[in-house]
């Protein structure tokens, strides 16, 4: 299939383990797409969040603020097509809200923290197809499990399903852009080429309308 001609912003969003990094660097590759992957390997917060959340919370979700406020006027200046592992919005509609709500992240630091997205949000462009990679917590234990990353070994099933939660209530309202939900539940589509094949063809059709 062709790419499409004209510039497009593709970002996918999911809960961790879903398979965004796998997905973006897959379609970026189909689509000689540009790709942006979030900082984890180089993250320095993430491996103390882990093991204390109350404590590193604020840190954490400041650094990715930073960091996709960053990517993401990149992108927007960008002559050409670009695809990002998970979006600016996840941070804050899924991640410090949830942090505050289970409270590990205090009035005082998301007040603070919500603001500065706020202020944010009035100098970006939003992406022309978000790309939500919907995951039950069974498969996305299964494939946290199988990736390996120490710090993530030790993430709750309870953290994971409250995760799920704000990202479907996210989804639902969410009015930005063109918006595709991927059922990845019963996908393989880094192992199994028609099922990346499916992936292929919706992602095409939703960017030419």
């Amino acid at each position: 299939m062709a790419h499409p001609a004209r510039k497009s912003f593709i970002a996918i969003a999911g809960n961790i383990g879903s398979g965004k990094s796998s997905l973006t660097t897959m379609l970026s590759k189909k689509f000689s797409w540009k790709p942006y992957f979030e900082s984890v390997e180089d993250n320095p917060y993430l491996a103390d969040f882990y093991a204390d959340m109350k404590r590193w919370s604020f840190h954490l979700q400041i650094y990715f603020l930073s960091h996709r406020f960053t990517s993401h006027k990149q992108i927007v200046e960008s002559p050409e097509s670009v695809i990002q592992d998970r979006s600016i919005y996840e941070d804050a509609e899924i991640f410090a809200r949830n942090l505050h709500e289970i409270g590990n992240m205090d009035d005082r630091d998301y007040n603070n923290y919500i603001a500065l997205y706020h202020v944010m949000m009035e100098y970006l462009q939003p992406p022309d197809l978000m790309i939500y990679l919907r995951a039950s917590v069974d498969t996305l234990k299964a494939q946290i499990a199988r990736r390996g990353r120490s710090y993530e070994q030790s993430i709750s099933r309870e953290y994971l399903e409250q995760l799920n939660s704000h990202y479907e209530s996210w989804i639902s309202h969410y009015t930005l852009g063109s918006l595709l939900v991927i059922e990845s539940d019963n996908l393989d589509f880094v192992h199994n080429e028609k099922d990346f094949a499916l992936i292929e063809e919706q992602v095409e059709k939703n960017l030419k309308k």
